[in-house]
């Protein structure tokens, strides 16, 4: 019985685990990409347009 639960546990914890995992690996890709696209782009006008 303790292992029919802790399957249902696992069951229920690594849906959430994965999702915010995959949530806090798209924060940090786009903050990176962010920051290079600042850098290689420095100096343009178009980035003053862009709000």
């Amino acid at each position: 019985m303790p292992g029919a639960i802790a399957i249902i546990v696992a069951l229920l914890v690594f849906p959430v685990v994965a999702l915010m995992g995959s949530a806090a690996l798209a924060v940090v890709l786009g903050g990176v990409l962010n920051r290079d696209a600042e850098v290689r782009n420095e100096g343009s006008e178009l980035l003053d347009l862009n709000v």
